[in-house]
């Protein structure tokens, strides 16, 4: 039999399976067809095994094994029989696999996750290159789902129960040294010598259990001390989510009732959790979400008709913490980058900074010692702009201030070579503005990161009237090339974030004022999944900065954005927030909150004013919903999507409601408008003024996504 998918040949007596036959695409993907080639190959291979010395099974697909199920696949599942069924499927043709009375053998090299290591679980022996593209993982629970193809029955059998529960309710992925060290990996050969030296494998007896592992085995075959397992992890699982995601709970509840199941009654258990999450709305949304990453890889804006720019050299205009973490991130991706700054104390922070971020890396075992040491020197510190003629990305991340910033660029433009680009990592102010300084303002756009740069995964590129196509979509590859993704956005106040963040953050001050404790306020956020309340994230920030922004916005965008009086009070306290270890919250010296800041009783009313959390809710989350109309309205950004994502991962808006205006658009936006028409009248007229375009959606009878459709 011929097949499309997946190739089948015997030599020698030895099976070769492989993946990614005719595939055009980057990734292998388990598809239907491809599943359907698999089970025929299998069952070839039952009737073949007593000829066969062994299976081997690999991937033709360079860097790649096989990436999982096809997502599109998991979101076309609209019942739990529909989804519990696609999971017995595969369950089966997986089974069928570890039933060959013949060795077999997964031969990994690249990704290798979800279903790719669910078949390569279901084989006796699994070998890995030692190329840093492989990684093998189960990141279902991402996607709120468990795995559904056996993972939760088998990694647990491979490894231990502990570190299984790590890789599964993490969704972490580990390398080919650590899987080898786990146990998940036999053994790890370059990539050019993997299928080589497979053969080798099929007469070698598993090697025996050292006493650490046979006691890590016996531990977890210990009913008492399973339980305690479970136990322990349940309350880390809850402590970090906040009981807020299903997928975790609901993995945990099959492994602990199934471990002492046999294979058919566990897996029966696996598919029909498979099913409940598969179609529930949290794991719709979690999708939404991974469509939108992916979709946001592919440059969809206008096409430039010149060659692009090579970014190979870069430099950051400002040192200290923001210019340290840019120094950080353009020398790990291997710029060598020069951090100017006008003083040693500025430079010394930014060097701190960048170290420190390439000192987490180590503590995690991303990079190592050697790395650590290369990348960190290959920043040069210094003073001056000797070097900037070989610079091609300039970032500049001097003070807020436009004058400054248009006397930086002028001065800047003339010390770098024509195509080099410049970009300014503003957080408020104008680039349209800011590109008058320049003489070429057509390689000039702004790169806007989000701190700590090393964490937070967004990056605003904002347009003005001016710039070259090629100078966009040149930075938006960049973006992508440094692990970030990228927005592209109009110019206008607070850009798309920081616009829509402003409303909310000022909400928390009018509340305040209006009586409401400052833990009723965070505790409400943080009761609909926001990583941390007003107060902290205002620490966070800067509560000056916040100020700063605070009067931009409110010059831009008129008596809508009229700011709280509450803050600016604080900064002329001087309570700055977690820069200077008092602001809403007080912080040792590491940065963490010792408690609430006590003196802020004197700023607040001193009658306390009792409101539902509900009503808390709607206060802080709606302006931001209407100000997402507004940016919509102005053409800041085209679609939901990028409202959406701009926002999950900018300030973190929980990702298992979708995003903030898929949240809104399943609240119904015909409640949201009556909302805020409730509060134009109860609370202020001008800051809960419904947006024409929220206006008009519900005329309509559309929502933010079909609008965009």
């Amino acid at each position: 039999m011929s097949y499309h998918k997946i190739s089948f040949e015997v030599k020698e007596k030895i099976a070769y399976v492989g993946f990614g036959l005719n595939n055009t695409r980057s990734m292998n993907t388990l598809d239907i067809a491809t599943m359907t080639e698999l089970a025929s190959i299998v069952e070839e291979l039952h009737t073949k095994s007593s000829d066969l010395t062994g299976v081997i099974f690999f991937s033709h697909k360079e860097n790649c094994f096989l990436a999982g199920a096809d997502i599109t696949l998991i979101a076309s599942l609209t019942t739990e029989s529909e989804a519990a069924d696609k999971s017995e499927q595969g369950q089966n043709i997986f089974n069928r696999i570890e039933d060959l009375p013949i060795p077999t053998i997964a031969c990994v090299d690249g990704v290798c996750l979800g279903g790719g290591l669910e078949l390569s679980l279901s084989c006796k022996t699994i070998l890995a290159s030692n190329s840093s593209k492989t990684q093998l993982g189960l990141p279902e629970v991402k996607l709120g789902i468990i795995p559904g193809f056996g993972g939760t029955y088998r990694l647990p059998r491979k490894i231990g129960l502990p570190n299984a529960l790590d890789m599964i309710l993490t969704g972490k992925t580990l390398r080919a040294d650590k899987a080898k060290k786990v146990g998940l990996v036999t053994e790890v050969y370059p990539k050019e010598n993997l299928l080589a030296m497979a053969p080798k494998f099929f007469n070698r007896k598993n090697p025996s259990h050292s006493l650490k592992e046979s006691m890590k085995e016996l531990a977890t075959e210990n009913f008492v001390t399973r339980k305690i397992i479970f136990q322990k992890v349940r309350e880390s699982v809850l402590k970090k989510t906040n009981g807020f995601y299903q997928a975790p709970l609901k993995i945990l509840d099959v492994m602990d009732s199934g471990m002492m199941k046999g294979r058919t009654s566990y897996l029966a258990g696996e598919a029909q959790a498979f099913g409940e999450l598969a179609i529930s709305e949290q794991s719709k949304n979690l999708q939404h979400i991974y469509f939108m990453s992916e979709g946001v890889k592919k440059y969809s804006g206008p096409k430039s008709t010149k060659a692009l720019p090579v970014l190979e050299r870069g430099a950051a205009l400002g040192a200290g913490t923001m210019g340290g973490g840019i120094a950080w991130l353009m020398a790990d991706a291997g710029m060598h980058p020069i951090m100017k700054d006008l003083t040693v104390e500025a430079l010394n922070l930014g060097l701190k900074q960048s170290s420190s971020n390439f000192a987490g890396a180590l503590k995690r075992k991303k990079i190592s010692p050697d790395e650590f040491e290369r990348r960190q020197r290959s920043i040069t510190a210094q003073l001056d702009y000797s070097g900037f003629q070989k610079v091609d990305l300039l970032i500049e991340a001097v003070v807020e201030n436009m004058d400054i910033k248009k006397k930086v660029f002028a001065e800047a433009e003339k010390n770098v070579h024509r195509d080099c680009l410049l970009t300014s990592n503003t957080s408020s102010l104008s680039v349209e503005e800011m590109s008058k300084a320049l003489e070429f303002p057509q390689r000039f756009a702004g790169l806007h990161f989000f701190n700590p740069v090393h964490l937070m995964p967004l990056v605003e590129i904002i347009v003005h009237s001016k710039v070259d196509p090629e100078t966009v979509e040149a930075l938006y590859k960049w973006v992508l090339r440094v692990k970030k993704t990228p927005v592209v956005v109009k110019d206008g106040p607070g850009f798309l974030v920081n616009r829509i963040l402003m409303p909310y953050l000022n909400e928390a001050g009018f509340l305040l004022e209006e009586g409401v404790s400052l833990k009723d306020l965070d505790q409400a956020a943080l009761n609909f999944g926001m990583p941390m309340g007003p107060g902290r994230l205002l620490d966070e920030v800067g509560i000056d900065v916040a100020v700063k922004v605070a009067k931009v916005m409110y010059e831009g965008l008129g008596e809508r954005a009229h700011p709280s009086k509450f803050s600016s009070k604080l900064a002329e306290k001087n309570f700055l927030g977690k820069k200077n270890a008092k602001g809403f919250y007080l912080y040792d010296e590491k940065g963490k909150v010792i408690g609430p800041n006590t003196e802020l009783d004197d700023l607040l009313p001193k009658e306390r004013k009792k409101m539902s959390e509900t009503e808390i809710q709607m206060r802080l989350f709606l302006p931001m919903i209407n100000e997402a109309a507004a940016i919509l309205k102005d053409g800041i950004v085209q679609t939901a999507s990028e409202v959406d994502l701009g926002l999950i991962f900018g300030i973190g808006f929980p990702p298992f409601r979708g995003g903030l205006l898929r949240y809104a658009d399943s609240e119904g936006l015909d409640k949201i408008l009556a909302a805020l028409q409730n509060f134009s009248s109860t609370v202020d007229k001008e800051r809960y003024n419904p947006s024409q375009y929220l206006i008009d959606l519900v005329e309509n009878k559309t929502n933010f996504y079909e609008k965009a459709k």
